[in-house]
């Protein structure tokens, strides 16, 4: 099933996701180029919202541009199979080899603002990311690694501690939290 298809078939949790799916419909039935950063007004990303088999935790990573304790995930670059550029994220930011897929569809979909930045010494103008969230496993004895040029940190955050962790107070509302309550249907 492609992309669009895949959006199009999700059934949303919420108003932020049925409007969030709205949007998305739109922007790849109206705008070129939606899986590449060549897009720099908005383009689809992929994220991981990683489990301990017990669902009590959530691997995270430190990410040096928000300063922040966030999810894994990156931009599709191309790639039109969002859960394995979420996989693959995944892997690069944490250094874990062995990842169970626990839903194979969307978890989750959320546009989110990019405020500008810099990046490899260049500076990106604020954008948005057209995110798909998947739900991932990954064993908690896995060994962990940083990718020191996106993150200075990976750990497992106890659900309940998720917003003492991240200082992204949109994010902690708006996605950790519902994550967490879809979690538990």
């Amino acid at each position: 099933m492609n992309l669009k298809e895949q959006i199009k078939n999700y059934k949303p949790y919420n108003e932020q996701e049925e409007k969030d799916r709205e949007m998305m419909l739109k922007y790849i039935n109206t705008v070129d180029d939606v899986l590449t950063r060549n897009n720099e007004f908005g383009h689809f990303t992929a994220s991981a919202w990683v489990v301990n088999k017990e669902r009590t935790k959530v691997l995270m990573i430190y990410h040096n541009i928000y300063q922040s304790w966030a999810w894994t995930g990156g931009h599709a670059d191309g790639e039109s199979d969002l859960l394995a550029t979420a996989i693959r994220e995944l892997k690069e930011e944490t250094g874990v080899k062995n990842v169970k897929v626990l839903k194979d569809d969307i978890f989750s979909l959320e546009i989110i603002c990019v405020n500008g930045h810099v990046k490899k010494g260049k500076y990106v103008a604020s954008h948005v990311h057209l995110n798909l969230t998947y739900l991932l496993e990954v064993d908690e004895k896995e060994i962990l690694k940083i990718k020191q040029d996106e993150n200075s940190g990976v750990m497992w955050v106890k659900i309940e501690d998720i917003e003492k962790k991240s200082t992204e107070k949109w994010m902690i509302e708006k996605v950790y939290q519902k994550l967490n309550e879809k979690l538990k249907l």
